[in-house]
């Protein structure tokens, strides 16, 4: 539910600095894909970046590309570094990825083409066989960024 609250804008202020209204920023670039529903690209709450799910369409068409899943799994993930660049992202910040396949069995193609986009420090990630996508895609890929410097460290 929705509430339509107004606040002077003194309060506001104040509520702003003693961290009571949290502040959301949705995302839209037309460097990437756009959204093929009611939904937005990506949406910024406080420090963490939940970009949606994004398929291999090109930004200058509107549609799919051609050349199969490797091929839309490169443009998805070009993508998303749009999407992440529009608020001073980089792949380097994304901590958890979710890939929906429609055949398993172009995982392997899939990643070789990941690992493009994630040489080293590689996010958590999930990966899920689906029985169809829209638009007739063969892959949809959607991350969750932190949005600000990271240092990375191993745990033994």
């Amino acid at each position: 539910m929705q509430r339509n609250v107004s606040f002077s804008p003194v309060v506001r202020q104040r509520l702003i600095m003693e961290e009571e209204i949290t502040r959301r920023l949705t995302v839209d670039t037309k460097n990437a894909a756009a959204a093929v529903g009611p939904y937005s690209q990506a949406v910024v709450i406080g420090k963490t970046v939940y970009v949606s799910g994004t398929m291999g369409i090109s930004p200058a068409t509107n549609s799919l590309v051609s050349g199969g899943t490797r091929k839309e799994a490169e443009m998805a993930l070009k993508n998303i570094s749009e999407v992440l660049k529009t608020v001073g992202c980089t792949t380097h910040n994304v901590v958890k990825v979710t890939v929906l396949l429609t055949d398993m069995q172009d995982f392997d193609g899939v990643n070789e083409i990941y690992k493009q986009f994630f040489p080293k420090d590689y996010p958590a990630r999930a990966a899920y066989q689906v029985a169809k996508l829209p638009k007739g895609a063969k892959i949809e890929i959607e991350a969750i960024a932190h949005l600000g410097p990271i240092e990375d460290y191993e745990a033994y």
